[in-house]
């Protein structure tokens, strides 16, 4: 069988079986408990009045549940929705062409809203607050702008980067909500949610060490639950025991904090090769075969969270708790920090 076909293959059951987990009512969805509350608040009052809800912003880290919340949204409201994501907003034109064909109360969901084409944005405050967009046809002096009405419809727009959206577009969205990191707890609900969905059996250990090398994330936890059932299926009975996620954890290179084996390899050459920094981003990545942005959008931000690294003026630190993580001992000079030195230093 051609290579390609079965990569394809696999995609989309990975695909389908991350859709079939999600949840596709408020009142499922696990953890946010503030954030579902307002959510709850807003969308009833809406539909109430017989009108679409104030466009909704959500932001937070990749894999907390933004996509599965805009789905909601359109569900909870009995709306249609339409779904794209900033970087293909290339031209204005292109937005313009998704408003006209909304109706009348859709969901218009906009992912990765920070990276919308700058002239498309500014289309889109003419449709966000009249509902009213203006079509310029022609070039030069002869250019002329055909004012087109929009249906009344919702944006919803997710950002993991809410520092990058402009102010003008951030004042547009009547509710702005951030997700949290989920618990351990959470986590632990949410993947015995998953087994039943899947068919999986679980048992509360296995699900316990699921989570608890999960990152405070649904989508890794659920990911990880699928790789523990297929070894549990292929060298196990078929439950995911606590033994049975041990045992498969390992294989797939997950440590007991959750680190994967790019993480690992950050935090190794900071250490071993750098003696624990100060370090600069490129050199890091250079050192560990990978480009500047995956090390500092992939690999930093739970590096940090989880009191591994620090980020310092002069480059990056590994903290005490890193030494220790990987069975080092930390220098006796004091170059380890302690990671809540550098708590507030995020450059």
């Amino acid at each position: 069988m051609n290579d390609d076909l079965v990569s394809a293959e696999v995609d989309e059951t990975e695909l389908d079986a991350e859709a079939s987990v999600r949840p596709r009512r408020l009142a499922d969805f696990i953890a946010q408990h503030r954030v579902r509350d307002q959510l709850d608040l807003l969308l009833k009052g809406a539909m109430k009045r017989g009108s679409p809800p104030d466009h909704i912003l959500l932001s937070g880290p990749p894999g907390l549940g933004k996509t599965t919340l805009a789905n909601i949204v359109a569900a909870e409201l009995g709306a249609g929705i339409r779904t794209t994501s900033g970087p293909v907003i290339e031209r204005s034109g292109d937005l313009a062409a998704i408003l006209t064909g909304l109706a009348e109360g859709d969901v218009l969901f906009i992912d990765e809203i920070h990276r919308i084409a700058k002239p498309a944005e500014e289309l889109l405050y003419s449709a966000m607050e009249d509902f009213r967009v203006d079509v310029v046809v022609g070039k030069g002096p002869g250019a002329t702008a055909i004012p087109l009405d929009v249906e009344p419809f919702t944006l919803v727009g997710a950002t993991t980067r809410a520092g990058l959206l402009s102010g003008p577009m951030r004042d547009r969205f009547g509710f702005v909500a951030h997700l949290d990191f989920y618990s351990p707890d959470d986590l632990d609900s949410l993947l015995h949610r998953s087994a039943r969905i899947l068919g999986v059996p679980i048992t509360p250990e296995g699900a316990r060490e699921i989570a608890g090398r999960s990152r405070g994330t649904p989508r890794i936890a659920n990911r990880l639950l699928r790789r523990v059932r297929d070894y549990a299926e292929v060298r196990g009975d078929g439950v995911v025991t606590h033994a049975a996620a041990l045992a498969a954890l390992k294989v797939y290179d997950v440590d007991a904090l959750g680190l994967d084996r790019l993480d690992r390899a950050v935090l190794r050459a900071l250490i071993d090769s750098f003696r624990g920094g100060p370090v600069g981003l490129s050199t890091l990545a250079v050192a560990v075969g990978e480009q500047s942005d995956t090390v500092e959008e992939v690999c930093e931000p739970f590096l940090v969270r989880a009191g591994l690294l620090a980020r310092t003026p002069r480059g990056r630190v590994a903290t005490e708790q890193g030494w220790l993580h990987l069975g080092r001992t930390p220098p006796s000079d004091g170059r380890a920090v302690q990671a809540d030195l550098f708590a507030r230093d995020d450059t």
